[in-house]
């Protein structure tokens, strides 16, 4: 590989990860917008931090400081910025896959919580009012009502829920819409893994020929 095939994988590496960083931004900034409207804020009792503006905010976070190391990396052919890359999308990659080894062993477990955690929510649904807000943003939202149907309420449905008496609990329509287009998502996710694993192997590659040019330069 001569110099001017390392410049045009320089350039490929960092443009890769200018677009990602922008995407880390433009995720950020949806995280805060979702973070001050305090949407479906406090569904899981147990874990009162795990909001919809926290997840997206550290995804950002995450996706906005892989990028920049790879953009500086390749820019000015650093090894250590470049080789820190590397590690972070391994690391990341990792901890995607035992996720979803976790959520493959432990399904019927992690769903039996959830649903809990969710019906524990509907009992502070009158003396918490964020959690009234993540109730009513969610139920007018998918037009479902409860966990699992309007029972949930005592026959006291809020207003928010659709005034069928048949209308599918919230729980039940979020899972029936994941399973119907788990192909999608399995997709998705596989399209992911492809692009880390992408961005790993230009990483090296361009560390491996910054490393050759250097000795060959005598530097």
């Amino acid at each position: 590989m001569g110099m001017s095939s390392l410049k045009v994988l320089k350039y490929v590496v960092f443009f890769f990860n200018l677009l990602f960083w922008v995407c880390g931004c433009t995720i950020l900034g949806f995280g805060i917008y979702f973070l001050i409207k305090n949407s479906f804020g406090a569904l899981f009792y147990s874990l009162p931090s795990l909001t919809v503006g926290n997840v997206i905010i550290i995804v950002g976070t995450i996706i906005m400081v892989v990028a920049f190391l790879g953009c500086m990396g390749s820019i000015k052919e650093n090894k250590c910025l470049l080789m820190s890359f590397f590690v972070l999308l391994l690391f990341i990659l990792l901890i995607e896959v035992t996720m979803a080894i976790l959520l493959f062993v432990y399904e019927q477990k992690i769903d039996y919580y959830v649903a809990s955690d969710l019906s524990q929510s509907i009992q502070r649904y009158k003396s918490d009012n964020s959690t009234k807000m993540a109730w009513d943003g969610i139920q007018e939202y998918l037009e479902c009502c409860g966990v699992n149907g309007t029972s949930d309420w005592n026959g006291h449905p809020p207003e928010s829920c659709p005034s069928d008496p048949k209308t599918q609990g919230c729980y039940m329509k979020a899972k029936a819409w994941f399973q119907s287009n788990f192909l999608y998502i399995g997709i998705l996710i596989i399209s992911v893994c492809v692009i880390q694993v992408l961005g790993m192997s230009f990483a090296l590659t361009l560390n491996c020929q910054i490393e050759k040019n250097s000795q060959s330069l005598g530097i």
